[in-house]
């Protein structure tokens, strides 16, 4: 199943908000053809979670992710991995 995030399959995501979390995470679930139920079992998390996740919203646990990586001047880059 392709996405239609609008996004480029071979481009990495830039990850500097939970926003662009978000899609991205939406765009590679689309990609593995799973809905958010799917995704949530399969991973132990309620749906809620990933809806809000996708949906950018800024949870305590992304913010700190975020945070962190902006205080050490690293760039969270995510790409689908080939293993």
């Amino acid at each position: 199943m392709k996405a239609s995030s609008g996004h480029r399959d071979e481009a990495p995501f830039r990850i500097y908000t939970p926003a662009a979390l978000g899609a991205a995470l939406r765009h590679y679930r689309r990609q593995a053809g799973l809905s958010q139920a799917e995704l949530a079992e399969r991973t132990g998390l309620h749906r809620t979670y990933v809806s809000d996740l996708e949906r950018g919203k800024e949870t305590e646990h992304v913010k700190r992710l975020l945070r962190l990586f902006k205080d050490l001047g690293v760039r969270m880059t995510l790409e689908k991995a080939d293993w």
